[in-house]
């Protein structure tokens, strides 16, 4: 008899232990590449909040993010801010897949094919984390991705739009700034750090060439990124410098980007 896919993930989705839930999704990313199973569309999907009870939160501004990484504790922060990104993102995919329903079997395969990716990056990030005396949850984080699943919950035009084409193209106007600020730093871990930045990058611009993929499939015909921008202006989409050839990669044109730059220059 096979698995029902909406409930397994389901119970990965919420399951608080990291390692279980790994695990979990281990098993059954095996399972849904082996197509054992079905798919019940009728299911209701819940909606939890908090889906990391383990690390504390703050308002952003209240984060100080070093200018530096010369020094150990100040390298820790830079990666833990990193890494609760690279979790949220697993969360984010896992809900994506979880939450829309009726749809083709390759939009299930693309966002879980992301939350495979992103469960990498996080180990990745956290074994450095580590290996300089610290761990996930250390420091304190924001919640602005976590609110961003909120507000996207009930449309998948919104969800693929501001978090999977909008936020994680930001990460990729991040990426650049990140490998300069660790410049600063002389510790040993440092080229490790660089070369996992760069897998991230490679790694993201496809992820967010999928939420391009799946926002120009749901949305209306004539409607512009732009609109987003304007809508959930309390998440900003762009970062204040766009990576403009990652963007072109993922999907962006020239001119949406002079036109994104525009938007969060006013």
């Amino acid at each position: 008899m096979k698995k029902e896919f909406f409930n397994d993930l389901e119970k990965i989705l919420y399951e608080e232990n990291l390692e279980k839930k790994f695990s979990k999704f281990e098993n059954f990313y095996e399972n849904f590449k082996s197509e054992k199973f079905v798919f019940n569309m009728e299911q209701a999907s819940i909606f939890k909040e908090n889906l990391n009870q383990n690390i504390s939160f703050t308002h952003p501004t209240r984060i100080r993010r070093p200018k530096f990484t010369n020094s150990t504790k100040a390298l820790a922060k830079v990666i833990h801010s990193i890494t609760h990104i690279e979790f949220c993102a697993i969360n984010l995919a896992l809900d994506t897949s979880y939450r829309f329903k009726n749809l083709p079997y390759e939009f299930y395969k693309d966002w879980l094919e992301v939350a495979d990716e992103e469960i990498k990056h996080f180990k990745l990030l956290n074994s450095i984390l580590e290996e300089l005396g610290f761990k996930y949850s250390d420091f304190c984080v924001h919640n602005n991705l976590e609110l961003a699943l909120k507000a996207t919950k009930d449309s998948l035009n919104f969800r693929v739009g501001v978090v999977h084409r909008g936020l994680e193209a930001k990460g990729l106007d991040a990426n650049p700034f990140v490998i300069k600020k660790l410049e600063s730093s002389t510790h040993k871990s440092k080229t490790l750090l660089k070369e996992i930045l760069a897998i991230i990058l490679n790694d993201e611009i496809k992820h967010v060439k999928k939420g391009d993929f799946w926002w120009k499939f749901s949305k209306k015909e004539g409607e512009d990124f732009l609109s987003l921008c304007e809508k959930f202006k309390d998440f900003s989409l762009a970062g204040k410098t766009l990576n403009i050839k990652a963007r072109l990669e993922a999907g962006f044109d020239e001119k949406e980007c002079e036109s994104i730059a525009k938007f969060y220059q006013n």
